[in-house]
C-alpha cells in the first residue's frame, strides 16, 4: 500500500526530498579563501532549478513539451522579440540560423553555394563552420583592439556582388558596433545574423531605441551551455521577428518538415490530409511532408525546465557579471603599462562574458609566461578561443588550394590576439574576494 495518496501528493514529497538534497550537499557553505580554485566559468543555481529537473522527469516526457513551450514564451518576452525556438546547443542555433537564409522560400535572397558571408576569424569556429560546410565563402574580415569585434571599415571593401550576409558574433558580451552594420546590411539589403551566445543581455542604443543584441538584425542566437550567462546543461535558441524565417526556423529544426504541428500533436493545421506537396499524392500525410533538408535539434523538455528557472534569477546574473567586470578592471588600471585593458562599444551597455586582456608586447612579457603564472596560482584563464581561425588544422586543406574563403586586409589585429589575448572569468558566481584575488595574481604575474 502505498503511503502516498495522489500523484500531486507523492511529486510535493519528492520535491522536498529534493530540496533537502540540494542543501545538505550541493549548497555552496564556506566562503572563499585565497588560494582556492577560481575557474573563468561555472554554474549558479539552487534547489529551485534541481526540483524543476525533477518535475520535467517525473513528466517523463522526454522530448520538447511544456516546459520548452514555458522557456520560448518567457524568453521571446523578455528579448522583446515576436518568435523564439529552442535547439540543443548554440552551435546548433548558428546553424539553423545560416540554413533559414539558405531556403528556396527567400527568393533572390537565398544564400547559395559560392555566394559570400562578411565575418571574422576571430572568434568562435561554429560562427562560421555552417556557411563552409553548406558550400558558401566566409569572407575575413580583422578586428579593432581593445573591442575585439569587427573593423567596420573594412565592410565596403569586403562586399562583393557575391555577399549576402553578415554573420559575426558579440565578443564576450561586447556588441560589435550595430549602428555601422546594420546600416551597411540595410544598404545592400543583406541579412544580419547576430551570434549572441556570449552577450546574452548586452543592451544597445540604435537610433534612440535601447534594445537587446540579438534583436537588432534578422536572426539572433543564444547558447546555455554550463559557462555561458544561463544554462540548460546543453541549449540554444534561435529568435526572430519575421514569421517566414520563423517557419523556416522551425522547419530546419524539425527534420525539415514543412508541418508545424507541435510535438505530441496531429492536425493542428486541420489540413493533414488534403494538400498537394511537390510530386508527392494528393492527400499525403502533411506530417511526413519536407521542405528542406533539415535535423533534428530539438532540446529536450528536462533542460528547458533549468532553463524556466535559471531565466527567472537572469536579472540578477546580468548586474553582477557588470559589477564583477568593473570592479576587476579598476583594479588593474593601474598596469595600464604592460597591459591593455578592454573597453566596452559605445551606446552600449555589455552583459560580460569575460575580462579580456592583451599582454602589450613592448612591455617585453611573454603571455603564455603570464598565463602560466596565473595559472599555477590557481586563476583559470582562457584564449580568446580560436585566435586566427584560418590558422587552425581544419583550414589545412583550403590554405593549401586557397579556395573556400577569402581574406580582406592583413588580419593584423587578429594574429596579435592570437599571439598576446587572454581572459579570465567574471561570471556571477564571484564574490568581491575572488575578484580581488583574481587582480592580485594578475597584477603579480605582469610585475615580476
Amino acid at each position: 500500500m502505498s503511503e502516498w495518496k495522489n500523484e500531486a501528493e507523492a511529486r510535493q514529497k519528492i520535491l522536498e526530498k529534493v530540496t533537502e538534497y540540494y542543501h545538505a550537499f550541493k549548497e555552496k557553505k564556506e566562503a572563499f579563501k585565497e588560494g582556492d580554485r577560481i575557474t573563468y566559468a561555472a554554474r549558479v543555481f539552487d534547489e529551485k532549478e534541481m526540483c524543476a529537473l525533477t518535475e520535467a522527469t517525473l513528466d517523463f516526457w522526454l522530448t520538447t513539451g511544456r516546459f520548452a513551450d514555458e522557456f520560448e514564451e518567457t524568453f521571446a518576452q523578455w528579448l522583446g522579440v515576436k518568435y523564439a525556438n529552442l535547439v540543443n546547443s548554440g552551435s546548433s542555433a548558428n546553424l539553423i540560423a545560416f540554413m533559414t537564409l539558405t531556403a528556396p522560400e527567400l527568393g533572390e535572397r537565398r544564400i547559395k553555394k559560392g555566394d559570400e558571408i562578411i565575418t571574422v576569424a576571430c572568434g568562435f569556429p561554429t560562427t562560421v563552420a555552417p556557411a563552409i560546410q553548406y558550400g558558401a565563402v566566409p569572407v575575413f574580415v580583422d578586428v579593432t583592439v581593445p573591442q575585439y569585434n569587427i573593423d567596420v571599415s573594412k565592410l565596403e571593401e569586403a562586399r562583393s556582388e557575391k555577399t549576402k550576409a553578415v554573420m559575426i558574433a558579440h565578443t564576450l558580451g561586447n556588441p560589435f558596433d550595430l549602428s555601422a552594420v546594420k546600416a551597411f546590411c540595410d544598404k545592400y539589403n543583406l541579412w544580419l545574423v547576430e551570434d549572441n551566445c556570449d552577450a546574452l543581455g548586452t543592451q544597445y542604443t540604435l537610433n534612440g531605441e535601447t534594445k537587446f543584441t540579438g534583436t537588432i538584425g534578422d536572426i539572433g542566437t543564444s547558447s546555455f551551455y554550463p559557462p555561458h550567462h544561463m544554462t540548460m546543461g546543453e541549449g540554444g535558441c534561435v529568435y526572430t521577428n519575421d514569421p517566414k524565417l520563423n517557419r523556416l526556423i522551425k522547419s530546419f529544426r524539425d527534420w525539415g518538415r514543412d508541418c508545424v504541428c507541435p510535438s505530441g500533436h496531429d492536425n493542428f493545421c486541420g489540413h493533414r490530409f488534403d494538400g498537394q506537396y511537390g510530386e508527392l499524392p494528393q492527400g499525403y500525410d502533411h506530417k511526413y511532408v519536407y521542405s528542406h533538408f533539415g535535423y533534428n535539434l530539438k532540446v529536450t523538455d528536462m533542460q528547458a525546465a533549468i532553463g524556466c528557472e535559471q531565466l527567472k534569477k537572469f536579472p540578477t546574473f546580468i548586474e553582477r557579471r557588470r559589477h564583477n567586470w568593473d570592479r576587476l578592471r579598476a583594479a588593474l588600471e593601474p598596469a595600464q603599462d604592460k597591459l591593455i585593458l578592454p573597453e566596452p562599444c559605445p551606446n552600449s551597455r555589455p552583459s560580460w562574458f569575460g575580462f579580456l586582456i592583451s599582454v602589450r608586447p613592448e612591455s617585453g612579457l611573454d603571455r603564455n609566461a603570464v598565463t602560466r603564472y596565473i595559472e599555477e596560482h590557481n586563476v583559470q584563464t582562457r584564449l580568446l578561443f580560436s585566435g586566427n581561425l584560418i590558422k587552425h588544422p581544419c583550414f589545412d586543406e583550403m590554405r593549401k588550394t586557397r579556395e573556400g574563403y577569402r581574406v580582406v586586409g592583413s588580419l593584423e589585429n587578429t594574429d596579435f590576439i592570437m599571439n598576446n589575448t587572454f581572459w579570465v572569468g567574471v561570471y556571477p558566481g564571484m564574490s568581491d574576494e575572488m575578484i580581488d584575488y583574481m587582480a592580485k595574481v594578475i597584477l603579480e604575474a605582469v610585475r615580476r
